[in-house]
Formats: structure tokens, sequence, C-alpha cells
């Protein structure tokens, strides 16, 4: 398809990111806006950051199986948690969803004042087909 994930010797290498990624070849690019922990209805799934992500998750497999993709085809996270809350359930729900075969995504985590109301975690991402 075109794509590396690269770790640069001199930079830390995590099973969890990659330091960047390349495309080399044009393909199909989806840009996924801000997806928040709400169901279909835009009700918000729960009160914790766990809850929220796994749905938000949810939300990214449903665009990306619109368009013939997968979680695996998203080359970029952008990730924004609400300040004070657990981190790590956040953290955990991504551990459930992806697949450790998969060479991971480049990730960009902010902790944020705050978002719409009731949502503590909001990802966005884009994907390579």
């Amino acid at each position: 398809m075109g794509v590396r994930h690269i770790n640069p010797e001199g930079l830390h290498r995590s099973p969890a990111f990659s330091q960047a990624v390349v495309v080399e070849q044009p393909a199909k690019t989806i840009y996924i806006g801000g997806q928040n922990g709400v169901d279909a209805d835009g009700k918000v799934v729960g009160p914790t950051v766990g809850e929220q992500a796994t749905q938000a998750f949810r939300n990214l497999a449903t665009i990306l199986e619109s368009e013939g993709a997968s979680l695996a085809n998203i080359v970029h996270w952008t990730i924004a948690v609400v300040d004070g809350h657990a981190f790590d359930e956040g953290v955990a729900a991504f551990q459930q969803v992806w697949n450790p075969a998969d060479p991971p995504p480049a990730i960009t985590v902010h902790v944020v004042a705050g978002l719409g109301p009731g949502f503590l975690v909001e990802i966005d991402a884009v994907a390579v087909v």
C-alpha cells in the first residue's frame, strides 16, 4: 500500500505508537473528525473515560468500515482527554481494539480543560487505504 511506519535510531521506540508514518504513493485518505463516546442516538454512553473511549473507537470503526477500511488503516490519532480523568482507562480501551501485530500509528495526546457537555475523551484520526 505504500505506507511505512518509522522509528528512526536515536528516538524512543514504543509498542504503542510510531514516531512517524510515511505514505509513499497516492492512496485513499480518510480524515475522521473527533469522535466522542456517544451512541447512534447522540447520547453519552457512560461516565468514565474507558466507556467513552470504547464507544469512540466503535464510532471510528463504523466510519472506516463504511469506506472498506479498518482501524489497522489508521496512520495517526489525536486523542484529547479531560484533565483529572483516568487516562489509563483510555489506554486500556485502545489495547482492546488495536491488534498488536499491526504497526502502531503515530499518536498525539492532549490533556484538555474540557470538551462538549459530558464528554471526557475525543479521538480524531487519519486513515490511509
